[in-house]
């Protein structure tokens, strides 16, 4: 099949750590696909390489998109080894245990369901800000390889050698019961097998794939999308609930109580566990998370390191930084100790479940002693993109006072007793902005500090807080 390359390329769809966008002629069609699959498969040969692993999740777009792919992989030259329909972790799984070192999987993560895009992997490095924007600059340019003769294609099968290598590696010491929501995205061709592979008794919640998310948006960061397994936990008296995101590598964790778990606590959980193991070790985190993860770290004889947001290149820094474990408050999580570094809820949840299983106190009796704080989930302030890099310049040279500044993504103003962060998003048109403090009255303050900068610089901003 022949495809045109589109007249304009819409860079706004090549983004700080991935492809993603309207799966539209005007945005990620299959013209893009297959430049997307020609500059690619170009880089990989010049990489040394010649396989390429491909999957896709459950978008209604995935199929076509992925035909398109596939057709400038081969044309480049590449051999592609297709492992259909999976999670985005099992295409990183993969090059992890195949012959290929170098994949793309096809999604647009938690973006609404009439998105699509691309996240990639090159010789065993995820493309971030240079790697993505290198792409498009050769989109542009024409800048490809057409070989002689096109590359091979076979299709793997990926999911049984996924779930019997965790299952060999997870044991829990006593049985659980499991609540698992993949709101109709692609975790559910795996969670559910592997926590019955380790022994969990599983309920399931939308765990039949349906790119129109028909029951609610697979995106465990927004409350009330953990309404249902919140409910179902209390109502079967589980032990445990694991909620995943579209495209399956990010975790929502629900304690038995029916609490929500945000990421940063789980990172307290998880680090608490890893550097038992992993006694002086460096724990990477973004800038989103709370105060007391630094803060325990260090007294669990860690060492904290504050990264900017992005699940690529918080990977690239836990690799630099030879972390046995990182992640971040959107929900991507990286064990690189017993597993591969790359983020994969289903085996997050997996560790969440041994830890747990390997205690006689309940899982909310567990996150009772960890410290928590009066704080805000992440709220968004709409903004054009060309609006973005303007207004957050004026912001950093905003008044706070003696507060400390950190500007490694965005802002963030640390007042000693409490935070408050404003940072533009990598994905969609607003701001980030996310507060905590030790108290009500504290965080009250901090909320007025911000508030009134952000006023000053536009007062006719409708402020989600």
């Amino acid at each position: 099949m022949q495809y045109e390359l589109p007249s304009i390329i819409p860079k706004g769809i090549f983004r700080t750590y991935d492809i993603r966008g309207e799966a539209n002629e005007s945005g990620v069609s299959p013209g893009i696909a297959y430049a997307i699959g020609l500059v690619f498969g170009s880089m990989v040969q010049q990489k040394g390489g010649r396989e390429v692993i491909v999957g896709r999740d459950g978008r209604l777009t995935g199929f076509e998109l992925t035909q398109a792919l596939v057709v400038g992989l081969r044309q480049s030259g590449c051999d592609v080894i297709d492992i259909g329909q999976v999670p985005t972790p099992l295409v990183y799984f993969a090059t992890k245990t195949l012959s290929a070192n170098s994949g793309i999987m096809v999604t647009a993560s938690h973006n609404p369901g009439h998105h699509n895009g691309f996240k990639s992997v090159l010789d065993g490095v995820t493309l971030s800000t240079e790697g993505v924007q290198m792409l498009y600059q050769r989109i542009t340019e024409h800048d490809w390889m057409v070989a002689s003769q096109q590359g091979g294609y076979r299709e793997h099968e990926i999911i049984e050698p996924y779930i019997r290598y965790v299952s060999e590696q997870v044991q829990l010491q006593r049985p659980l019961k499991v609540v698992v929501d993949c709101g109709n995205g692609i975790a559910g061709v795996v969670a559910p097998a592997l926590y019955r592979a380790i022994g969990c008794e599983v309920i399931e919640l939308f765990c039949e794939v349906d790119g129109h998310f028909p029951n609610h948006h697979p995106d465990p960061t927004i409350p009330e999308n953990l309404d249902d397994i919140r409910a179902a936990v209390k109502a079967h008296h589980a032990d445990v609930g694991l909620a995943f995101d579209g495209d399956g590598d990010r975790l929502g964790l629900i304690t038995n109580e029916g609490e929500i778990i945000w990421p940063d606590r789980q990172l307290l959980f998880f680090a608490q566990d890893v550097l038992k193991q992993h006694p002086g070790s460096k724990i990477v985190f973004d800038v989103k998370c709370t105060n007391h993860l630094p803060q325990k770290i260090t007294e669990w004889g860690g060492v904290p390191i504050m990264n900017q947001t992005g699940h690529s290149l918080i990977k690239k820094r836990m690799i630099a930084e030879s972390a046995p474990f990182a992640g971040e408050m959107s929900g991507h999580i990286f064990f690189n100790d017993e597993w591969f570094g790359f983020d994969d809820g289903a085996y997050v949840g997996a560790r969440a479940l041994r830890i747990v299983a390997s205690q006689s106190s309940t899982c909310s009796e567990l996150f009772q002693v960890l410290p928590d704080s009066m704080n805000t989930p992440e709220l968004k302030l709409p903004m054009a993109e060309e609006k973005k890099s303007a207004f957050m310049d004026a912001l950093i040279e905003g008044d706070f006072g003696d507060a400390k500044r950190i500007t490694i993504d965005g802002l963030r103003v640390d007042f000693g007793y409490g935070w408050g962060l404003v940072r533009p998003s990598n994905t969609s048109a607003y701001l980030v902005i996310r507060f905590e403090a030790k108290t009500q009255d504290q965080l009250n303050v901090i909320q007025t500090c911000f508030r009134n900068a952000l006023l000053s610089i536009d007062p006719d901003l409708e402020l989600p807080f």
